[in-house]
C-alpha cells in the first residue's frame, strides 16, 4: 500500500443524503462534500458517486470537471467503504483491498443498520476503475490505517482489537492480515484514538504519515481534555517504535481543537430513525486537524477551531512542500461524526 503523500491518479468521494445522519435534509452536508470535492479536484482527478435519487442534484453543485458516477450506497464515508488500493513492485498495476465493512461495529455498537449496500461500495469502485480484487477476511475501515509506503502501518488497538470487529481472531492474525493485504513488516500499535470518535478510535483521527519515518500526531497539552492523556501516550508509543526500515520515528505535534459538541437546534435537523444511532444536543464531537487529505498539489484540510485554523495551515505549509494548504470549513462534516480524510479514497497512481 503506498503513502498518501505518494503520487495520486485520483480521488473518491461518496454523496451524503442520509437524513438520519446529516442534518436539514443533508443540504448543508452536501454543501461541505461539494467543497471538499472542489478544492481536491484542483489537484487530483475526482470522482463522486451519487444515488440515482442525487445523480442530478450533485452534478448541479460540482463543477464539471469531477466525475459523478450513480452508485447505491448506505451513507457517504469513502475512507471506510471503498477499496484500499495497493499496487504491486514496479507500480505497473493497482488493485483494490476490500475490507468486509459493518458499520464500526455491526450490531454492537454500530452506527447504522443495514449496511449490505456499504460493504458492496468496494467492490463497485474496483469494477469502475479497472482493478482487480482482493476480498479480506478481515473487518476493517480504511480510516483505522495508515502507511508510511515503506512498509510500516499505524493502527490502533482500540479499534482492531475490539470485540465488535473481529471477535474470533487474535492480534497476532489480524496483523498477519494487515501484513498480507497491505505488503507491510511492521505494526505500530497506538493503544487508543481520539476520544468520543463513534469509529471506536480510528487512527486517521489522531496521527499520520507525512514522510517516512515523520508521523504528524495531534496534541493536547490541557489536563482537563481526555485527549491529554492519549496522545501523550502515542507520543511515548511513536517515539519508542522503530518502523520496517530500522528508522527511529520524528514526531510533529498539531494542535487539538477544542473539544466542540452538537448543538440542540443541530440536532433537531437529524431525522431519527431505528436504524440509525440517535444524535442529540451536547453530544461531544471527535475534532481533529489530523483528518486531512494530502493530493498531489494540495492538502485540503478541515477548518474548526478559528484560534488554531492558522497556525495548523503554516504548520501543513511547512512540513508538506510543494502542496497548497486548502482549508475548508468541515463542522457539518464533524456533525455526521468524520472528517475530511473520512469521506475521501486516494487511488494512487501507477506507471510512475
Amino acid at each position: 500500500m503506498p503513502a498518501e503523500f505518494e503520487p495520486h491518479d485520483g480521488c473518491y468521494l461518496v454523496w451524503p443524503e442520509r437524513t438520519d445522519t446529516w442534518r436539514l435534509g443533508a443540504k448543508p452536508a452536501q454543501e461541505a462534500f461539494a467543497a471538499v470535492a472542489t478544492a481536491i479536484s484542483t489537484s487530483d482527478p475526482t470522482t463522486v458517486l451519487a444515488s440515482s435519487r442525487q445523480w442530478e442534484h450533485a452534478r448541479a453543485l460540482l463543477p464539471p470537471e469531477i466525475r459523478v458516477v450513480e452508485m447505491t450506497s448506505d451513507d457517504a464515508w469513502a475512507r471506510d467503504t471503498g477499496p484500499t488500493f495497493v499496487v504491486d513492485s514496479t507500480r505497473s498495476e493497482r488493485r483494490g483491498v476490500d475490507w468486509v465493512f459493518n458499520a464500526w461495529g455491526g450490531l454492537e455498537g454500530g452506527l447504522f443498520f443495514p449496511w449490505a449496500n456499504d460493504d458492496l461500495v468496494a467492490a463497485k469502485v474496483c469494477e469502475l476503475s479497472g482493478s482487480r480484487r482482493y476480498r479480506a477476511p478481515l473487518v476493517l475501515e480504511g480510516g483505522s490505517i495508515h502507511v508510511d509506503g515503506e512498509g510500516t502501518c499505524l493502527t490502533t488497538a482500540e479499534c482492531l482489537l475490539n470485540r465488535n470487529r473481529n471477535p474470533a481472531q487474535s492480534k497476532d492474525e489480524i496483523e498477519g492480515h494487515l501484513r498480507s493485504y497491505l505488503g507491510v513488516d511492521r505494526v505500530i500499535w497506538l493503544p487508543l484514538g481520539v476520544p468520543f470518535d463513534e469509529t471506536d478510535g480510528h487512527v486517521d483521527n489522531l496521527a499520520c504519515y507525512l514522510a517516512p519515518g515523520r508521523v504528524m500526531l495531534t496534541w493536547c497539552e490541557d489536563p482537563a481534555n481526555p485527549l491529554r492523556e492519549v496522545s501523550y501516550e502515542a507520543r511515548r508509543v511513536l517515539e519508542a517504535s522503530v518502523d520496517a526500515q530500522g528508522r527511529s520515528l520524528e514526531v510533529v505535534l498539531v494542535p487539538a481543537p477544542s473539544i466542540p459538541s452538537m448543538t440542540a437546534e443541530e440536532a433537531a435537523g437529524i431525522d431519527r430513525t431505528l436504524g440509525a444511532k440517535p444524535r442529540t444536543g451536547g453530544d461531544p464531537l471527535a475534532a481533529s486537524y489530523i483528518n486531512f487529505y494530502i493530493g498531489n498539489a494540495a492538502v485540503v484540510f478541515p477548518l474548526i477551531d478559528p484560534r488554531h485554523d492558522d497556525l495548523v495551515q503554516e504548520l501543513l505549509a511547512r512540513e508538506l512542500p510543494g502542496r497548497r494548504p486548502v482549508g475548508v470549513p468541515a463542522r457539518e462534516i464533524l456533525l455526521g461524526g468524520g472528517g475530511i480524510h473520512c469521506i475521501t479514497q486516494q487511488v494512487p497512481a501507477v506507471g510512475v
